[in-house]
Formats: C-alpha cells, structure tokens, sequence
C-alpha cells in the first residue's frame, strides 16, 4: 500500500498527511480549505481538487474531519469515497464519530466493496506533528494487519480494540477521561494560585508523583500563561462529550463527573468560547471562584 488520500488537513490531518509523506507514502490530498491542500503540496504530498479525485487512485483512503455528518457526507452521494474509490481499496475513518454511525459507515463500505477500519486518534495537534498518537482501532483483524504501516506513520500506541464501532467507543472513554482530568487540573491550578504558591515549580513536583500524566505535562502551562491557542478546541471536545453522554444513557451507565464536565464544557461553547484549546475550562473554573484571569492576556485565536 503506497498511495494514500487524505481527506481533512485541519489541525490533526495536516501534520498527519505531512507525516506520511515523510514516511515514503505518495499522498493525494482534499481539503475545503485550498491554504491547507497547499500546505500539504508544500511537504510533498500532492493536491486533490475534490473527494472523488483524491481517492480514484488510493489504496488507502483516511478521512480525519469534524463530526459524524462530515463524515458521513464525504463517503456517501456520487461523488463521495465510495462512489469514486476501487474496490478492494482500504477505508479508515480517524476522525471521532458516534459508534452506531462508524458502524453504519462500515456497513456501507461493505456494500460498496472497501474494507472499512474507525480508527480515531488521541494525543492532540502535538501528538499529531510529532506522530505519537495512540489509536484505537475497530474493524476486521485482517484489515487492521494491512493497515498497520500507514497508522504507524501517524502513531506509537496502535491497538485494534474489536469489531466496527469498537475504536469510536473507546475513543468516547478518551474523552470522558481527558475532560475530566482537564477540568480538576483547572481547579488544581486555580487553587494553588490562590494561596500565593509557586505554581510551575508545583505543576512540576505534582508531575512526577500520583498525581502526574500527559494532561498535566501538555496542559499544565498553558494555563499557568493563559495561553489557550487550540490544540484541541472546546467546541470540538463539547461535541465528543456529547456522544460520551449519549452512549452512557443507552448503556444505562452513571456517568456523574463526566456529565458535570459535560455541563462546564457547554457552557463555555455556549458564551462564545468554543474556539479555544479546551484547557481554557481554566477560565471558567476562575470566574466561578470570583477571581478572573489575573490580568493576564488570553489568547483566543482560533487556527481554521
């Protein structure tokens, strides 16, 4: 499998597509906005000028786009990715979707005559340049094998997870995981400010103990500088949250701290936050303590 189309070249398919190029795959890339297929061309790859082009040719097809109707839009209708790809050829979904539609999706797929993987990603724009993302994957064994070079590319912890829907479940539980962590690492930060205390010196002890993880390592100074630039937007998070709180009422399973977050989160997108990476809860968790941002400039700059 050398030739692979990248459908999706935001902040995580960018540097995705960009590192597969490095990785000695020929890349055909899609995206709506023309500045990102010529990023794309700038690091090797090759621009597509619609969906159907980009994938004739691929023997790897990978859509890394926003929602579960992106998704399904960019697969479906005439001109979509199974219309327009060969049969035989290889389909992997890394965006993050609800399950029932990743397994209609594959489904669909099926029919069409591709092989069909949900894949999604986490590790945020860094792991995404740096091709450190862990990814979970649902599917066919078989399928998952011939796609193991391409998503090495692209990550270092690649796990197949089970059947078609299986890596969009696991990847809901990422979520509930990382919002929750976000959102008492706001309050942690919040409440050590507030005693006056070092607060790097004390991200950097809470770090190395219990208490440490990637969350705290990644997102830690961004909100001691109130930096929020998206690596991962709030709007983006607030709509995976969604799904997690869905699929949890379907399955009859308590999810308290998650649904709270899920609140926090929404209300943040509610007011006009959405842009922001979702380490901005800081703001909120400062505001609902009386004490703002300290003065401090926040970066609201939203990257398209």
């Amino acid at each position: 499998m050398t030739t692979v189309a990248f459908i999706g070249l935001g902040i995580m398919g960018g540097p995705m597509a960009a590192n597969l190029v490095k990785a000695g795959f020929e890349v055909a890339g899609y995206n709506r906005s023309p500045d990102k297929v010529a990023a794309l061309v700038d690091a090797g790859g090759r621009g597509a000028d619609s969906v159907a082009e980009a994938v004739r040719d691929a023997d790897v097809i990978i859509t890394m786009v926003p929602d579960s109707p992106d998704v399904e839009a960019v697969t479906g209708g005439d001109d979509g990715v199974f219309a327009s790809a060969r049969s035989g050829a290889l389909y992997v979904d890394m965006s993050t979707i609800r399950p029932d539609v990743a397994v209609r999706v594959a489904e669909a797929g099926r029919k069409a005559g591709l092989r069909v993987l949900d894949a999604p990603v986490s590790g945020g724009e860094a792991g995404a340049i740096e091709a450190s993302l862990s990814i979970m994957v649902g599917g066919e064994p078989g399928d998952f094998e011939d796609a193991r070079p391409v998503l090495e590319a692209v990550g270092k912890t690649i796990v197949h997870v089970g059947p078609a829907g299986s890596g969009q479940t696991v990847k809901a539980a990422n979520q509930l995981i990382v919002a929750v962590n976000i959102e008492v690492l706001a309050e942690a930060v919040v409440f050590l400010e507030a005693y006056g205390v070092d607060t790097k010196a004390a991200l950097e002890v809470l770090g190395g103990g219990l208490a440490g993880s990637t969350v705290l390592n990644r997102k830690g100074t961004n909100m001691l500088d109130r930096q929020f630039k998206p690596g991962f937007r709030l709007a983006l998070h607030h709509k995976d949250l969604g799904i997690v709180t869905s699929a949890a009422r379907e399955a009859g399973v308590a999810i308290p701290l998650g649904a709270v977050v899920a609140q926090l989160v929404g209300a943040l997108v509610a007011r006009g936050d959405g842009g922001l990476d979702h380490s901005g809860l800081l703001k909120l968790v400062a505001e609902l303590s009386g004490r703002g941002l300290s003065g401090r400039d926040t970066e609201t700059k939203e990257e398209s």
